[in-house]
């Protein structure tokens, strides 16, 4: 007792000196000046702007030049704004303000620091328990939305620790940091904002000028400080200093001295190890440290013990009574002697201060007590590599190469660090495009692959569990016909081969992934909805821009957003004139004419919600309002969404059924109550919507509000634009093609057939032709006057399958190449003396020859000259023998339509059909899931069920002799029941668990006799993880597999068919009284738990009661909620976050519109929200006491068996080992674990399980 309370008074007289002190420093120098209103404009960049006047250097706090504040051109999780102060200087509170009379305000927000602008480490508050992480969700319609809560640890790519933000545009919200940080940059990341606005900030920082003693040690190099002689013995003493670095070992500090007195700091896979005299362990603190961001370090000599401490975390190391002082006669900087020495330190180290005297100080100034070792400057340079983060599967980096000419060395070399155990380091092509070289993970191993033409693929692999977490270096050497990849510098192992041809690297590195030109390209390859770099003309000059995919089962569609996709309130104007609305996109000029020139439909919704004012028409005066739309600023239309160009009407005019017969429009009615036009507007030539002017707003009792949504796009025209030849002697014929110095040709192909004519194009002597020569060989052939010259790819597949194959040919004045798929290009240089130009006068045939002869049988499509997509569907339409368009996509495709969904043929693309698979989503791959409580209740009722598609076995009379039955279940429950399918002649089958947490299926198919109980040995089965079920019966023969373990089969001894079928059953239910008791009583309690996946024959009842309640044979009692907790990866608890089925808002109807509110009066608000406080405050009260009474009742329970009770619920001790399960998975860098104290109640000790750590400059995706 009495040290325990020595112990608690140093911990409180230490606190106080820590306030005392800090007080002392705030009287001397407050660190709160503000840092960012006296900055130029340069000073402020942003990733992007709504307009001129809403620009980054507006950003200031309280000022209303511009537009009042910063607002990116779109509000999504991809904006920043970037401060840079000049110096790096110490930052104390940040404050934030809404856009000045606006409706733009943040609500949250993530802040980064950096020296550079290049290196950046995201702020995290240390030990905030319980703290909340925003997580970004991205809606189908494109739209983000994000919600506090607890992220799971394969979420963590997106998951972002919320500071707050703003309530309003004008009042200033101040965050004050928990420590000071030391940078020059900073960059707000806006994480949510005002629903009914968008992205606005204005912005300030606070803080003083720090100063500092830099040393830089370049891995030679150090320090050697050697003390005065006379006593070294002190009771009290302390090192501190800060150190950045990219290497993951080396000596920091080591102070040596006689009668065992020497301590030791130095680096260890990232971690700070304090080593201490011989006979103590080491400890070590931190994690990730050789990240080149600072990280503080102290070490503090208290009585009877030692204070590490790295960045805001400490630790106390307890040492006995001879080592507790120093008596150290030297301290070595950067370097160290002994076994213990982990070789010299590379990096930067600061402010380092020893007993009160600043080492780097004294050697900066040549202190004779100090001498410098090896090269050492006083300053501290940034990093010339940079590392990237690649943030998805679809993030790559492209690094051309200047072109030399090959050479019998070369070598490449990279840095990497991942948790994943797969994924595509590099690749590149070998010279004159030989072959390919792919450097991957695999199996957290690195592998190395080699293909070249005609010969087969060389490989290798080195190193192993390279997804640590920590920096690996990889060194591919090829000399001398010698090959060798080492990983770690041989460390990790090294593989060699002897390969008999060159390895050199031609033209560019590619690291990480390739954009695509369109979603649909996207689609193709298996990709679901998500935001996706689009490059619309592949090498062309247009950049790539990132755009949202929305990949549903009919459509590919295309969003883009623009700066207000909102319902916007209108305000008068003042004298009466007419208001203007200009829309600015995320995407550029060309890239938007782009897009809409490529697809195939694209729309854009507009709509008017008016009182007493009108649109377009009056009874007897000019137009009112119009839009400009089209490229550049676009042009004047006088039409409403719904209706045609020019026809100066709005939909209910074309359709004849606006309020009033005399108008064509509902707004033109001028009456006084809410009224709305609205359409879409699909005319691609007036496509996007630029600007809007709205004219009668300026009347008493006039009100109105628009919105014009965001483009939306669906159908590749470059990716589909095919056509199909049936005979030899048809053929497409197109101007004459120019590629007098380049000629580069792609298409796509798909063929019966073993030989036909691709293309020709015929000159006086010149010409160029791409043919199918066999079923394995496709050759390009041209003459540019030095004679004929071939470029031949063949294959080791046939080409003739009738699948799509794609062919890619280029011809400039050094080479020509051949590729197909995903084969290594043949090549054929230029002679080196010779004519270069490629002269043709005749017509471009395709898919034939001039002669009609040996012409291409197939489907032709993509078909892309220097760039240029060809018609080739209109000119077929318009050519006897082809076909505009082709079939057969499926054969290509159709693997991609997953868990039993079936491929559809469309003219163009194909779309999975999900009606027999318990599925849904473009690739019938989103899982169907929902969260069950007691007292809920699906039933599925067959004898309503009209005939039967697909290979149903359920046949007209309901009578079945085979079923096929699949689920997926997560439960803490038993005994439980998870199916019934009963009948009208009380036979049954059920799917139950047991009270020994094991599977039985219970079949009684004849009803004067007992139930046939098939019992699986599978245990462990109510344990909170979701486990598969496959149920399949053919007469008397019967197999269960759970999972991945092996099938187990049974014979049924009653009857063999299932007579009279009449309903499904998920959940409780509610006719069980003809049952025996024990089921009755398991069907009564219902089902506790997760359920997803269900799939009886071809009959999902599940997704239809989700998906399609109100057309499907299903009744849905109690509360039945959709989540993700039939995903593998999902948490189970998180069901209970989603919304409710029942909870859905409806339309707003005629009445007022919904709108991006301008603020009408501020005493309104300040009403609502005095009404919001007061009735939070209500509810937080109530909750206490319920809280207060559980808590009381769980005392009183204590103790009781964690079985669970008579009715089939889940005892509190089931419910705190679950908790407790799910988060103890999560692992570090982005959380740790802190067990909680056991005789808390599980909601306490929810909250205090994860303490933040930072997740630095990798950034983890998901596994």
């Amino acid at each position: 007792m009495e040290l325990w309370s020595k112990e608690v008074w140093g911990i409180i007289a230490r606190v106080a000196l820590m306030l005392l002190s800090s007080s002392g420093a705030a009287r001397g120098e407050p660190c709160r000046r503000p840092l960012v209103s006296a900055l130029p404009p340069a000073a402020f960049s942003s990733s992007s702007r709504a307009s001129g006047s809403h620009g980054p250097a507006f950003a200031k706090l309280n000022r209303r030049e511009g537009a009042g504040g910063w607002s990116p051109l779109s509000s999504d999780p991809y904006q920043w704004l970037e401060v840079d102060l000049g110096g790096r200087t110490r930052i104390t509170a940040v404050a934030t303000q809404g856009r000045y009379g606006s409706s733009d305000w943040l609500t949250s927000y993530q802040l980064m620091f950096s020296d550079s602008g290049h290196n950046w480490k995201q702020y995290r508050q240390e030990d905030s328990i319980g703290s909340p992480l925003t997580c970004v969700v991205l809606h189908p319609e494109g739209g983000p939305s994000r919600s506090s809560l607890w992220c799971h640890k394969k979420d963590m790519s997106t998951c972002l620790q919320a500071l707050p933000g703003n309530t309003n545009a004008d009042s200033v919200v101040q965050h004050k940091l928990q420590h000071p940080v030391i940078a020059r940059h900073v960059r707000l990341l806006p994480l949510d904002w005002n629903p009914h606005g968008r992205i606005g900030l204005r912005l300030e920082t606070y803080g003083c000028s720090y100063d500092s003693d830099v040393v830089s040690l370049d891995g030679r190099s150090s320090l050697l400080f050697r003390s005065s002689p006379g006593p070294r013995r002190t009771p009290a003493a302390s090192l501190s200093l800060a150190f950045k670095t990219p290497r993951n070992s080396g000596t920091l500090v080591q102070a040596e001295g006689r009668s065992e007195h020497s301590l030791t700091l130095q680096l260890q896979g990232g971690r700070l190890l304090l080593l201490l005299p011989k006979g103590r362990r080491p400890v070590s603190l931190g994690s990730l440290l050789d990240d080149q961001h600072w990280h503080h370090v102290s070490v503090e000599l208290r009585g009877d013990g030692l204070n590490l401490t790295v960045d805001s975390s400490s630790l106390w190391v307890r040492l006995p009574p001879r080592l507790a002082h120093w008596d150290h006669a030297q301290v070595s900087v950067g370097a160290g002697r002994g076994l213990a020495s982990r070789g010299h330190f590379r990096g930067c180290v600061e402010n380092l201060v020893y007993n009160g005297l600043n080492l780097v100080q004294l050697a900066e100034k040549k202190d004779q007590r100090v001498t410098v070792q090896g090269d050492v400057t006083f300053s501290c340079a940034e990093p010339v590599s940079v590392a990237m983060t690649f943030t998805s599967a679809q993030s790559f980096l492209r690094l051309p190469l200047a072109t030399e000419a090959p050479t019998t060395e070369a070598s490449v070399g990279l840095h990497f660090r991942t948790w994943n155990e797969a994924g595509l380091l590099l690749t590149f092509d070998l010279p004159q495009r030989e072959g390919v070289v792919w450097l991957y993970l695999s199996g957290a191993r690195l592998h190395l692959q080699i293909h070249k033409a005609g010969r087969a693929p060389l490989e290798l692999s080195a190193g192993s569990a390279l997804n640590d977490g920590q920096w690996h270096s990889m060194e591919l050497v090829s000399r001398r016909g010698h090959l060798s990849v080492a990983v770690d510098g041989g460390e990790g192992a090294t593989a060699h081969a002897s390969p008999p041809f060159l390895i050199a690297v031609g033209g560019q590195l590619f690291l990480g992934a390739l954009y695509e030109q369109s979603c649909e390209a996207y689609k193709h390859r298996g990709n679901t909805s998500g935001y996706y770099y689009i490059d619309v003309d592949g090498s062309g000059p247009i950049g790539a821009q990132l755009m949202y995919c929305n990949m549903t089962e009919d459509h590919t569609w295309t969003v883009i957003q623009h700066n207000n996709t909102a319902l916007t309130t209108l305000r008068p104007a003042p004298g009466g004139g007419r208001l203007s609305a200009h829309f600015e996109y995320a995407s550029q000029d060309d890239q938007l004419a782009a897009v809409i020139g490529q697809s195939q439909h694209c729309e854009q919704e507009l709509s008017y919600h008016c009182r007493k004012s009108r649109l377009l028409n009056t009874p007897d005066g000019p137009l009112l309002s119009w839009w400009a739309g089209g490229p550049g600023d676009g042009q004047v239309q006088t039409y409403w969404g719904g209706a045609p160009p020019g026809s100066q009407q709005c939909s209910c005019g074309l359709q004849e059924n606006c309020v009033d017969p005399r108008h064509s429009c509902n707004c033109d009615a001028d009456r006084g109550e809410w009224a709305h036009d609205s359409g879409l507007l699909t005319h691609k030539q007036t496509l996007p919507v630029r600007s809007l002017v709205l004219g009668d707003v300026h009347r008493p009792g006039s009100e109105g509000a628009y919105r014009v949504g965001p483009l939306r796009c669906h159908g590749d025209k470059n990716v589909w634009n095919a056509a199909f030849f049936d005979q030899e002697t048809s053929y497409l014929h197109f101007p004459t093609f120019h590629g007098e110095l380049s000629a580069d040709v792609s298409f796509l192909f798909k063929t019966s057939s073993s030989s036909g004519v691709f293309l020709e194009n015929l000159g006086i002597r010149d010409f160029l032709r791409i043919e199918l020569c066999s079923s394995t060989e496709v050759l390009l052939s041209f003459d540019v006057g030095n004679g004929p010259t071939e470029v031949a790819m063949t294959t080791a597949f046939p080409l003739n399958d009738d699948r799509w194959h794609h062919v890619r040919a280029e011809r400039n004045v050094r080479e020509a190449s051949l590729r197909l798929d995903e084969l290594p290009a043949a090549t054929r240089e230029a002679p080196a003396d010779g004519h270069i130009h490629l002269q043709l006068n005749s017509q471009l045939f395709i898919g034939g020859t001039a002669s009609r002869q040996r012409g291409f049988r197939g489907c032709m499509r993509s078909l892309r000259l220097n760039g240029v997509t060809l018609d080739l569907e209109g000119r077929a339409g318009i050519t006897p023998g082809v076909q505009a368009g082709c079939s057969g996509h499926c054969s290509s495709y159709g693997s991609l339509c997953q868990n039993r969904g079936r491929c559809v043929e469309r003219t163009s693309s194909f779309s999975c059909d999900c009606s027999s698979s318990a599925h849904s989503g473009a690739f019938c791959d989103r899982e169907v899931s929902a969260s069950f409580k007691s007292g809920t209740s699906v039933s599925y009722a067959f004898n309503e069920v009209i005939g039967s598609s697909g290979s149903s076995s359920v046949s007209s009379d309901l009578d079945l002799r085979a079923e096929n039955l699949s689920l997926s279940f997560r439960s803490l429950q038993s005994p439980a029941l998870l199916l019934f399918v009963g009948s009208s002649r009380r036979e049954y089958l059920a799917l139950l668990l047991n009270q020994h947490d094991m599977l039985e299926v219970r079949y009684r198919l004849d009803s004067s006799r007992a139930a046939d109980i098939l019992r699986s040995k599978v245990p462990n089965l109510a344990d909170g993880h979701l486990h598969a079920v496959v149920l399949s019966r053919r007469a008397a023969a019967a197999s269960v597999q759970i999972d991945q373990n092996p099938k187990e089969d049974f014979n049924l001894t009653s009857d063999v068919e299932f007579n009279s079928v009449r309903s499904l059953v998920l959940g409780r239910v509610p006719d069980s009284a003809e049952l025996d008791p024990e089921l009755s009583r398991l069907a009564s309690v219902g089902f506790t738990g997760c359920l997803s996946g269900v799939l009886f024959n071809s009959v999902s009842p599940l997704k239809a009661a989700l998906l399609h309640p109100d057309t499907s044979p299903v009744v849905v009692t109690g509360p039945l909620v959709q989540s993700i907790c039939g995903s593998t990866s999902a948490d189970p608890h998180a069901a209970g976050t989603r919304h409710h089925l029942s909870g859905q808002s409806g339309s707003v109807g005629t009445g007022q519109p919904e709108v991006n509110a301008i603020r009408r009066d501020s005493a309104l608000i300040g009403g609502v929200i005095a009404v919001a406080v007061f009735v939070t405050a209500s509810a937080l009260a109530v909750a206490a006491r319920l809280l207060y009474r559980r808590k009381a009742t769980r005392r009183r329970r204590e103790g009781k068996t964690p079985k669970p009770d008579d009715n089939g619920g889940s005892s509190e001790e089931h419910k705190e080992y679950f908790i407790q399960e799910v988060w103890t998975e999560t692992e570090p860098p982005c959380f740790t674990v802190k067990k909680p104290a056991e005789h808390r109640p599980a909601e306490q000790r929810a909250s205090q399980l994860l303490s933040p750590v930072v997740c630095r400059d990798c950034t983890r995706t998901p596994s």
